[in-house]
């Protein structure tokens, strides 16, 4: 029984898998162009001899300023998987969680984790329906793995009857900023817009006092190398690095785009910096390619399992990516 709950409890993400260090990696959104120069420097500048702040009351401050909201309504994490988890165990909030499915696996891990009900439906009808009844309700916008920026997210808004949950992690890469309807709770981890997800550090912003859930995190969840990392991210140097690579990230997602089509497979490009590619049975051929030295995400565990989700490369990774698929779909790999 013991060995049942572990598999539903385990958590699959693109990244480090055991094995040796691949050629190239497409299994994490990370930019590509990455690290940021700017926020590396206020990395250096960390001081790991000392304690943080427990409160971390300068951060919430200059955060809260940034986004013009009461300093109260801003939470700090470790990252957003841990805030994740830390609004599920929330009191506060404790009911069933609401998702649209295929998303980002974490949400459905912190309900199974505390037992709640998990109410994981595939339309956004359905969503709509079972909103005004859900304690937490999480929409990654744009989605992962699928890229979808939803078109329903005022509507949405209205319709809560707890807290709707926008988690934007890819909202920093997107090629147009995103409209945010008033109401919502927002989850930011811009880790991954900078290059840097081995940092790990995110926040909360929400329309209402957060200081309980500041209080159920343990003593210094963030180090003081993710207070410096989100230091950085307010930088406006490193926002500007941020919007000059963007340009270069959706030019090679459109260039990877491109050549899969010119393999003969269909493709979903998202408005970010990943798509979607259906090859078959994925499992087999993400198998495949890492025997080649080429890491990708095997969809399979979003219950996609016919497609890999892929982020946007340099031009010598999409070429050996290319080259290594085609031989291996050649072969018949991801067939029937």
């Amino acid at each position: 029984m013991g060995h049942v709950i572990d598999d539903v409890l385990k958590p699959i993400h693109g990244g480090p898998d055991g094995g040796p260090e691949p050629l190239y990696d497409f299994s994490t959104n990370a930019n590509a162009l990455g690290p940021n120069p700017v926020i590396l420097e206020y990395l250096r500048r960390a001081d790991p001899s000392r304690y943080p702040d427990p409160l971390y009351r300068s951060l919430h401050r200059l955060l809260a300023e940034a986004h013009g909201v009461p300093e109260s309504h801003v939470a700090v994490g470790t990252g957003t998987s841990e805030l994740i988890h830390r609004l599920a165990r929330w009191s506060f909030l404790r009911g069933p969680i609401l998702l649209l499915r295929p998303t980002f696996s974490e949400y459905a891990r912190a309900a199974r984790a505390l037992d709640l009900p998990l109410w994981e439906v595939e339309s956004p009808e359905a969503f709509l329906r079972r909103l005004p009844q859900s304690a937490l309700a999480f929409l990654c916008v744009p989605n992962n793995p699928t890229g979808e920026v939803y078109p329903f997210l005022e509507e949405a808004a209205q319709r809560a009857g707890g807290a709707l949950v926008l988690d934007l992690a890819y909202q920093p890469l997107l090629e147009t900023p995103l409209s945010l309807p008033p109401g919502t709770w927002l989850l930011h981890s811009p880790n991954k817009a900078h290059g840097l997800t081995g940092v790990r550090a995110g926040y909360l912003v929400a329309p209402l006092d957060l200081t309980p859930l500041r209080h159920l995190a343990p003593s210094w969840p963030v180090s003081v190398y993710g207070e410096a990392f989100l230091l950085g991210h307010l930088d406006p140097e490193a926002q500007a690095w941020l919007e000059e690579s963007k340009r270069e990230l959706h030019r090679l997602r459109s260039l990877l785009a491109q050549g899969l089509r010119a393999l003969g497979l269909e493709v979903r490009e998202s408005p970010a910096n990943f798509l979607l590619v259906r090859v078959g049975k994925a499992t087999e051929v993400a198998r495949a390619l890492r025997a080649r030295g080429i890491r990708v995400r095997d969809a399979t565990s979003f219950g996609l399992g016919e497609w890999l989700r892929l982020s946007a490369q340099r031009e010598e990774a999409q070429e050996a990516l290319l080259k290594a698929l085609g031989e291996v779909l050649s072969q018949g790999v991801g067939l029937d």
